[in-house]
């Protein structure tokens, strides 16, 4: 994942990219699909091995990332290969989360800056064409859908602690949260209607370009309240600011959703400590505390009205001593002291259910100095209660080596996070170190690629495979078909040329044909060669389309004795069409 990072093109570089590829010996074509899971270079090239080694480097030098690093995380698929991936990641087969749908308007964008770039040619139009096709079919025949969800619900799911498809849980999560929006691209669009639906009070959006922020915000505000029941519109006012607003903003935020192009951080660690200082309990923040699930980390002093002890040997479980605390405070409470070195060293071999248990012990009341101790410890049970619990809660957090065990009941052991944040972003937007802060959640694409591995795949997904392996199949057979129409096109006109020819000559021969007549001589030859020739184009078009059929092309221009230069000319005339049209389409989409 940090390759990914590292490698993610910036949308100047992906165009530089797409020219620098077909400029290159091997490749006539090329097209970039670039996701927060993906960076793939497509390309119609005649020679495999150059081409793999071609682009390999060119896609080295664009994003950064050295060849020899670059490597080991490249994957290369030829032919129907490439066709079958392609295929599946339309389909959602290939995505974090399976069967999410916004992989299709990322796939469409993908061609359409081919298009406008003319890098495209006609096998990639119709590859993309066609997999933009296989997805929509997948999604509509299959219950693909039920397993797949945008990665903005994932990410949201993941936030709010809740299963799959847990939507209940989601907006009970959120109901009521203030969100901030970083960005108003795709990603960021469908992240506020997503927090709006799920009940959020306020969503407020920030953007480099005001105006898109403006917009985005101006969209969410007219569709509140539209759609039937409960998840139909959006419920939460919104609001547009710049982005020299977001630290002031992040300041009241509970959910945080970022995803922009940037290429550096958008949000530092310590733009999110200073966010949050003021809204945690005295002593839970500080440098590098961890807050994973909301508890802190205890980073400081011990609480006030204790004393401790040096550290020093644990004490076995059970009664130590008559005020019965199954485990040696002293050296817990030394410990607890900044987590120290020496500090961790001390509480390393003491397990959850130890700590528990004097936290069972405190919750009951009794206790209080132990007789016979060489210092006498004075125990305040809240504050001793708490110090277990984030005692625990750093143990769970892996600072300190733990026997998973029960959690104890109460508060401060299940304190949710102060602020919540999803970076959808790749790269990255927010600092990874922001983990580390306490009272803060953070879910990345590296935690959500984490978590997705776990998730239950759907029962429509091997329909879904079948249907890519069928569309694989007939896609391949229609490419091969379409490799002899140049040439086939090519006999038909040169056999129109015959014809004129010949009715060329009757008319030297048979002056005295009137037009009628000469019309219908001229329509009977026409008819007679079509019917000649339909049977053999029609049987070699079937032939040409099975596998290994490339060579009936060559078998047909020779039999007919073609010329070359006729069968070139046809397949310049129709790339030529093709750049036409995506021209126009260009167009079309600036207008809109």
């Amino acid at each position: 994942m940090s390759v990914l990072e590292r490698a993610a093109l910036s949308a100047d570089a992906a165009a530089k990219l797409l020219h620098d590829t077909v400029e290159a010996e091997p490749a006539a074509a090329a097209a970039v699909l670039a996701t927060c899971n993906r960076i793939e270079l497509y390309a119609d090239v005649d020679k495999f091995h150059a081409g793999v080694s071609e682009l390999s480097t060119l896609l080295a030098q664009h994003s950064g990332v050295g060849l020899d690093e670059l490597t080991p995380y490249l994957y290369v698929h030829y032919e129907d290969r490439a066709v079958h991936h392609l295929f599946s990641v339309a389909c959602g087969l290939d995505s974090m989360v399976v069967g999410e749908g916004q992989i299709l308007g990322q796939i469409k964008d993908a061609l359409a800056t081919a298009q406008e770039l003319h890098t495209a040619g006609r096998l990639l139009n119709d590859l993309f064409q066609q997999a933009l096709r296989v997805g929509k079919r997948a999604h509509s025949e299959t219950g693909i859908d039920r397993a797949g969800q945008s990665l903005v619900t994932f990410g949201l799911e993941q936030l709010a602690g809740a299963g799959p498809g847990a939507e209940a849980a989601v907006r009970a999560w959120a109901a009521g949260k203030r969100a901030l929006v970083i960005g108003a691209g795709s990603m960021s669009s469908l992240a506020a209607a997503t927090l709006s639906r799920a009940g959020v009070a306020e969503v407020v959006i920030a953007n480099r370009t005001h105006a898109r922020a403006k917009r985005l915000a101006r969209i969410l505000s007219e569709s509140v309240g539209e759609g039937p029941g409960p998840h139909g519109g959006t419920r939460a006012a919104a609001r547009a600011v710049r982005m020299d607003r977001v630290a002031d903003e992040l300041t009241r935020a509970d959910v945080v959703v970022s995803c922009t192009g940037a290429t550096g951080l958008v949000l530092t660690a310590e733009a999110v400590a200073a966010a949050v200082a003021d809204r945690l309990p005295p002593g839970a923040a500080g440098p590098g505390a961890a807050g994973g699930d909301g508890a802190a980390a205890v980073r400081g002093a011990v609480p006030d009205g204790r004393t401790g002890h040096a550290a020093g040997p644990q004490e076995a479980a059970g009664p130590a001593g008559k005020d019965a605390c199954p485990v040696d405070m002293a050296a817990v409470q030394e410990a607890a002291a900044g987590f120290s070195v020496q500090g961790e060293a001390a509480v390393a071999g003491m397990d959850a259910a130890a700590l528990e248990q004097h936290a069972a012990w405190v919750d009951k009341g009794i206790g209080g100095p132990a007789a016979g101790r060489t210092a006498p410890v004075v125990h305040d049970p809240a504050a001793d209660a708490e110090t277990i619990v984030a005692l625990a809660a750093a143990a769970a957090a892996g600072r300190v080596p733990e026997r998973r065990g029960p959690r104890p009941e109460g508060p401060a052991a299940h304190r949710p996070p102060v602020l919540a944040l999803l970076d959808l972003a790749m790269p990255r937007d927010v600092d990874a170190e922001v983990h580390r802060i306490a009272g803060v959640r953070l879910v990345d694409i590296e935690s959500l690629a984490a978590a997705s591995a776990d998730a239950p795949m759907a029962a429509d997904v091997d329909q879904v495979r079948v249907i890519v392996s069928d569309e694989v199949a007939a896609f391949g057979a229609a490419q091969r078909a379409a490799r002899i129409t140049p040439t086939v096109v090519a006999l038909r006109t040169m056999a129109a040329d015959v014809v004129a020819g010949e009715i060329a000559r009757l008319d030297g021969r048979l002056p005295e044909l009137d037009g009628k007549q000469r019309a219908e001589i001229t329509q009977t030859v026409r008819r007679v060669v079509d019917k000649l020739l339909h049977a053999p184009t029609v049987r070699v078009k079937q032939l040409a389309a099975e596998p290994g059929g490339a060579g009936y092309a060559d078998a047909l221009r020779t039999l007919f004795d073609l010329d070359p230069e006729t069968v070139a000319s046809v397949s310049r005339a129709e790339r030529n069409d093709l750049n036409d049209a995506d021209v126009n389409d260009g167009k079309n989409r600036g207008r809109a």
